[in-house]
């Protein structure tokens, strides 16, 4: 992977606490860390915002009630799916959750903007701090990879948008147990490919749901809140949560997160 100085200073200026003053400190705590890896949800690491633009483009005024409305619908036909055992990978769900949106908002949604829509999910590159965050972790020695409900596809096109492949071993989609998170099949998959304990991998969530998925099914869970909403009310509480991807190195590396 080709890292020039002008997007590695950007990418370390983007989190002020990854910066080559923190470098050494992250180096110590590196050896207090008590993960070997560390497996992500799809959009700590994806920027998800240009999906929403473009439905914005093509329903102007109305493009944030449907995308609020897709990704909630989204999830719903996961978790409907899944118990039903009536598994369709991620980008049908997908479709098929937009379709209900712009039907439920009563826009006229057609072939060719419900295609491109669906498609943008393959255009999506990493949220500026991912860069340094990764660095510091794989410099430490830790392992990495996805574990989310999206396809391989398109968790690979945005490692190849963002040239962040290198970072990455192979993508733990739900498409290999054909479950959906948060069934407990799905994290289960991290233990199998990394042969580690749970209390070994570290689970990072972008949604209040699936760190509590996580959490319940016994991994230190990290949720990467960047909205900072509440926590589910849930019997369960994450271990750390932070508004970007320097809390995480932080609490991987042992220091505390904010």
């Amino acid at each position: 992977m080709a890292i020039t100085r002008r997007n590695l200073v950007a990418g370390l200026a983007a989190v002020g606490a990854l910066s080559g003053a923190a470098a050494p400190a992250l180096a110590r705590a590196a050896s207090r860390s008590p993960f070997k890896a560390v497996v992500f949800d799809g959009f700590p690491i994806i920027d998800p915002r240009p999906v929403a633009a473009l439905a914005e483009q093509f329903f102007p005024g109305k493009g944030a009630e449907l995308n609020n409305t897709w990704r909630t619908r989204q999830f719903e036909y996961c978790w409907l799916r899944t118990l039903a055992n009536r598994y369709a990978d991620f980008r049908q769900v997908t479709q098929e959750a937009l379709v209900f949106a712009a039907k439920s908002l009563r826009l006229e949604l057609s072939a060719s903007a419900r295609d491109r829509l669906v498609h943008a999910y393959l255009e999506l590159s990493a949220w500026p701090d991912v860069l340094p965050a990764l660095r510091s972790l794989r410099g430490a020695g830790i392992r990495m990879t996805f574990l989310s409900n999206l396809t391989a596809e398109m968790l690979e096109a945005a490692l190849r948008n963002s040239a962040l492949n290198d970072f990455f071993e192979a993508p733990l989609t739900t498409d290999r147990v054909r479950a959906f998170k948060p069934d407990p099949r799905a994290y289960e998959m991290a233990l199998k490919a990394f042969d580690c304990r749970r209390e070994e991998i570290a689970f990072v969530a972008s949604a209040g749901w699936d760190a509590a998925g996580a959490k319940w099914f016994g991994y230190p869970t990290f949720w990467v809140n960047r909205t900072e909403l509440p926590a589910e009310e849930l019997d369960i509480s994450v271990d750390a949560q932070g508004t970007g991807m320097a809390d995480l190195v932080r609490f991987v590396l042992g220091a505390a997160a904010t």
